[in-house]
């Protein structure tokens, strides 16, 4: 499986008001730009703001449906200086830096610099 990048859908509504979008997700908005190669080798998929979020849950449980979340089948190799979490059989990472840091060193991209 290739591994799997979910981002929030921007323009939601969360209470009255105007839309919003999550900061957290554009940050790979962008690195999806700058290095379009990426989603040669990574999916990508936009999920709505309301919850359940049945698409990520299914993977990885209802407690890990935060965005953005980046799920893939293996362990991280050892150069990689933090631990994925682990639900069943699938891996995930769920903090932007580690996300960052995961496609950098994967995918032999620039690194953030937070």
């Amino acid at each position: 499986m290739q591994p799997i990048l979910y981002l929030l859908k921007p323009g939601f509504y969360d209470g009255p008001g105007d839309p919003y979008y999550c900061p957290y997700c554009m940050i790979f908005e962008g690195v999806l730009k700058t290095y379009p190669q990426l989603k040669d080798s990574l999916k990508v998929c936009y999920v709505s703001f309301e919850k359940p979020r049945k698409e990520i849950i299914e993977l990885i449980g209802e407690e890990n449906q935060s965005c953005p979340v980046i799920i893939f089948d293996h362990p991280l190799d050892s150069s990689i200086p933090f631990k994925a979490k682990k639900y069943g059989e699938k891996f995930f990472l769920n903090e932007p830096e580690e996300i960052g840091l995961y496609l950098s060193k994967e995918f032999k991209i620039p690194r953030p610099h937070f």
